[in-house]
């Protein structure tokens, strides 16, 4: 897989990163760095390397004996090279890049890197300059330091999987790596870019801590903020974004369809209230004193999904689109490229 050409005009053409990690977080973080003109070196073991190489293969991939989908989105542009960083001729190869490199991401448990003899004092010390990014699910320290996880368990300990869900049921897995893409690719960039800017100033290096578990909880402050103003913990289903106020949930629609309902503000729920033809509902809403959950506003929510089923997804959505209120219909994948959000 070769690089792309270097774009000149791109904000990190010049830069380059050493990519350790494996599977997600890591490398879709490094894949942004290349689309944004950084030339990123990602280095495997020369076993079986990335285990993305052979996830979710294609039958097309099989038959073409070539790594998977995944792994050609995940890693397009970068530099692979494999080394064997038990080795002392791979310790001494990786050193010798880490002295010509901006950045280095690794993603494996707290302590590897020492043993390997590749550690931040180490690295810092072949180069001052070097920004080094470590992502891992629990951070550098504490008693899960050195536990294994994945995305499922790390919302799970932050508190967002429990209100995922139909209130008198099981947590329902979302189809979306939170803890992965939010906690890890995302986080990881804000602190490799926060490191490199702050070299590039100081002349200085450091040693950025991503723990996945750390970022969900950080960020999951919708949910502490809405417990603390009542009291109590919200049920899953009831809380403000997930299910206890009318203005903002997913409803059925008389085909099986779905509609996804944003009217948080008071005036896009007028104008919802207008497309209904229910404008006697826009009083009650939450900023004029509506409690999510209250009785009112689950019996406001069942009356506004018996309207909605009463139509199919093809009435709605374009009444919904003129009257620019945050409805929009819940799209499959398979119809996303073909949305004019998508392609216009």
């Amino acid at each position: 897989m070769a690089p792309h050409a270097p774009t000149d005009d791109l904000p990190l053409a010049g830069l380059k990163i050493v990519d350790l990690t494996r599977l997600l977080p890591g490398p879709l973080a490094t894949r942004h760095l290349v689309q944004w003109g950084a030339e990123v070196l990602k280095v495997e073991d020369p076993g079986e390397g990335d285990g993305t190489r052979h996830m979710l293969l294609s039958a097309a991939d099989r038959a073409g004996d070539r790594e998977s989908g995944l792994f050609q989105h995940l890693n397009d542009g970068k530099t692979l090279l494999r080394i064997d960083l038990r080795s002392e001729a791979g310790r001494q190869q990786l050193l010798q890049m880490v002295r010509d490199a901006d950045a280095l991401v690794e993603g494996f448990r707290p302590g590897v890197m020492d043993r390997l003899g590749l550690g931040w004092q180490v690295l810092h010390e072949a180069n001052p300059r070097l920004v080094m990014c470590a992502i891992t699910g629990y951070g550098q320290r504490g008693p899960y330091a050195h536990r294994a996880g994945h995305d499922i368990n790390y919302i799970a300990l932050a508190g967002v999987l429990g209100q995922c869900g139909p209130l008198d049921g099981d947590p329902v897995l979302p189809n979306f790596q939170i803890a992965d893409l939010m906690g890890g690719t995302q986080a990881a960039l804000a602190g490799l870019l926060a490191g490199l800017l702050g070299a590039q100033r100081t002349g200085r290096g450091r040693f950025v801590d991503i723990s996945m578990t750390r970022q969900v909880w950080e960020h999951h402050v919708i949910s502490r903020f809405e417990a603390r103003a009542l009291g109590a913990p919200t049920r899953p289903a009831r809380g403000l974004l997930s299910g206890g106020s009318p203005c903002y949930g997913v409803y059925r629609t008389a085909d099986g369809r779905h509609l996804a309902v944003g009217a948080l503000e008071l005036k896009f729920w007028a104008k919802l209230c207008q497309v209904v033809e229910r404008p006697d509902w826009v009083n009650r809403h939450w900023s004029l004193g509506q409690r999510p959950a209250s009785g009112d506003a689950l019996s406001l929510r069942a009356d506004l999904q018996a309207v909605i089923a009463t139509q199919t997804l093809a009435h709605w959505v374009p009444l919904f689109e003129a009257a620019d209120c945050c409805v929009t219909p819940v799209l499959r994948l398979d119809e996303v490229p073909q949305h004019p959000w998508f392609s216009g």
